[in-house]
Order: structure tokens, then C-alpha cells, then sequence
């Protein structure tokens, strides 16, 4: 039977991405440098959930990642989708598709990659967020 390990995204800026990921509450699990192969690696969890990790690929020559190389989207559970948002908010990412229904929210990470944040239930609709637009696709 198959077991889930981790979800790959390449970065064009690992120290970013990293940050990005710790203010979602992902904690890095493990790094790798290849100095032969040229890139970094670092593994990210939730805590009490290690073995749904995400992997970061940081390639130290600078790369363009377009037409899908970088992927979709990840999607995590959170405990308060209004809190998780106004922390990101506070620390300046952008949230492209507001949580107004109290469940659902869409983010991105430096690169771009889009991150679905959804509440397990629904929260009662609460402002700013109820009436906020969205700001980009996600």
C-alpha cells in the first residue's frame, strides 16, 4: 500500500519560503546541502504531523520555474482560519483569496505557490474578512 511522504516545490529563495512556512506553523524537520549537486534541501512538518512533510529544492544556480515546474497548490488544516490569516497578514504576505465564509482562505508563498488554507468546520462570518475582495487568482 502506498504511504504519502512529502510534496516537492522548487524556491527561488529558500530563506523566504522557509520563513513563509514557520509563520503557517511548519517547523524544518531536516536540511541538506549538495555542495556536488548544487542545491539545498529542507524538509518541513507541522508539528504531530512529520510524516506529511514539505520539501523545499533550492537549486543554487538561478533558475526561472514557469509552465507548472514549481506545482499547484498545498493544502493545510488550521485551528483558527481568521487568526492564521491576520498572522500572515501582520508579517506582509497577501491574502489572495480571503477566508469570508469562515473555512476556506488562498495564500502564496514567495514563488508564487499557492497555499488553500481550510478550517476543519466553519467559523461565523467575521470582518475585516466577510467583506474583504479577493486580490488575485490563486
Amino acid at each position: 500500500m502506498p504511504k504519502y511522504l512529502h510534496t516537492m516545490i522548487r524556491v527561488t529563495d529558500i530563506d523566504a519560503t522557509v520563513r513563509f512556512f514557520n509563520l503557517l506553523g511548519l517547523e524544518e524537520q531536516k536540511r541538506i546541502d549538495s555542495e556536488a549537486g548544487r542545491f539545498t534541501l529542507v524538509f518541513l512538518a507541522a508539528p504531530g504531523d512529520e510524516s506529511a512533510q514539505v520539501e523545499l529544492t533550492y537549486n543554487w544556480d538561478p533558475q526561472t520555474y514557469d509552465g507548472g515546474r514549481n506545482f499547484g497548490h498545498l493544502a493545510y488544516r488550521v485551528e483558527n482560519i481568521y487568526e492564521t490569516c491576520q498572522r500572515l497578514m501582520d508579517a506582509g504576505v497577501t491574502i489572495n483569496r480571503p477566508p469570508r465564509d469562515g473555512h476556506m482562505a488562498f495564500v502564496r508563498t514567495p514563488d508564487n505557490i499557492s497555499i488553500e488554507l481550510l478550517q476543519d468546520g466553519h467559523l461565523p462570518p467575521q470582518e475585516p474578512w466577510a467583506s474583504m475582495p479577493n486580490s488575485g487568482t490563486w
